[in-house]
């Protein structure tokens, strides 16, 4: 009921029921999973500050039971990177994202898709910084990938061969 509340843009309603859900949680594995979905909320208002606050709550809970390299931490720490990103807190956005992709480097396979998105995540943040051979450098990580995994004529490679260009240019 909730998500659906989401999807059709009354976030008040659904932030009342997630608060009620959460007032009766009957285990920290039900409370973890609406932080997070509260933390999206948050974060899709605008309430950026309030977003963090959520998704730190739901990597406690999670760092109680499970390792720190666990793989089901990249999506948090994505979601918080997100929130710092935009936010315009670059450097915090890149310690959420570098720890996303430290995970991924080590749970999954070296030319795995979720690698593209860390790479490319972490790539536009170091262009909206402005240091422009940091982007090259994770941009063609990813391009390596997306070669690996993908015909030659994909729109993917396409796309990145074309970011690739531009942020050559500016070099």
């Amino acid at each position: 009921m909730c998500k659906l509340m989401l999807k059709v843009g009354h976030f008040d309603q659904a932030e009342k029921l997630y608060s009620i859900l959460l007032e009766n949680a009957s285990n920290n594995s039900d409370a973890v999973h609406i932080y997070h979905q509260l933390g999206w909320l948050k974060n899709d208002q605008g309430k950026y500050e309030e977003a963090v606050s959520f998704y730190k709550k739901h990597l406690r809970i999670k760092r109680k039971t499970l390792p720190e390299d666990d793989a089901s931490l990249t999506n948090t720490h994505n979601s918080t990177a997100g929130v710092y990103e935009n936010m315009e807190k670059y450097s915090k956005a890149l310690e959420f994202y570098q720890k996303s992709l430290k995970i991924s480097e080590k749970t999954m396979p070296p030319n795995h898709p979720d690698l593209v998105t860390s790479y490319n995540n972490i790539g536009l943040v170091y262009r909206k910084m402005g240091e422009y051979s940091k982007v090259l450098s994770y941009l063609e990580k990813a391009l390596i990938i997306l070669r690996k995994s993908f015909p030659s004529t994909h729109p993917s490679i396409k796309n990145m061969t074309t970011v690739i260009e531009e942020v050559k240019k500016k070099l």
